[in-house]
């Protein structure tokens, strides 16, 4: 996908992206087992993403208004260290993630879905929602991807910063 040079300056400032969790990196379904148990569907290209935003130091969160198991488990397997769920107030949660690793909006990227999103995305530098977002999100994001949250929308988000800061892997002789 071709980027605006306004999107490419943006993403290539960004130390931070945060992710919301239900209809960004799942579909935004809710599955739940015969004894309550919750279960939720993560892409694993996605993931793939998210880990080499890691693995190149870019750092990475979630902030979700729902809480799970299933959540601290699949980002502790990526390598992400910052994960705060329960958190209906999103902006307290960014701005103290903000102080905590002394950067600010303008290195920040957020990606989001719905209502609940929209104001870390009115804050920070560059807001992403996912295709199935809800509209008001989409009319205020700087890009929507072309990719439904759990489908690989996480993924376009990590492609788009790891082309512009120009990161590469190169996985056949076993280095990144």
């Amino acid at each position: 996908m071709e980027w605006s040079k306004d999107i490419q300056a943006k993403a290539k400032a960004i130390k931070l992206v945060i992710f919301d969790v239900d209809g960004v990196l799942t579909d935004g379904s809710l599955y739940f087992t015969d004894d309550g148990r919750e279960v939720k569907k993560f892409n694993v290209k996605d993931g793939l993403g998210i880990s080499l935003l890691v693995q190149h130091g870019i750092e990475v969160a979630v902030i979700t208004g729902r809480s799970s198991v299933i959540v601290a488990e699949r980002m502790k397997s990526l390598g992400v260290n910052h994960v705060y769920q329960g958190r209906m107030n999103k902006l307290e949660t960014y701005d103290n993630l903000k102080v905590a690793l002394q950067i600010d909006d303008s290195q920040v990227a957020y990606v989001g879905d719905d209502i609940i999103d929209l104001p870390i995305m009115t804050r920070c530098a560059l807001s992403v929602a996912v295709a199935d977002a809800h509209p008001s999100v989409q009319s205020q994001a700087t890009v929507v991807v072309n990719k439904k949250g759990g489908d690989g929308a996480a993924r376009a988000v990590c492609d788009l910063i790891m082309d512009v800061q120009g990161i590469t892997h190169d996985f056949t002789a076993g280095k990144q």
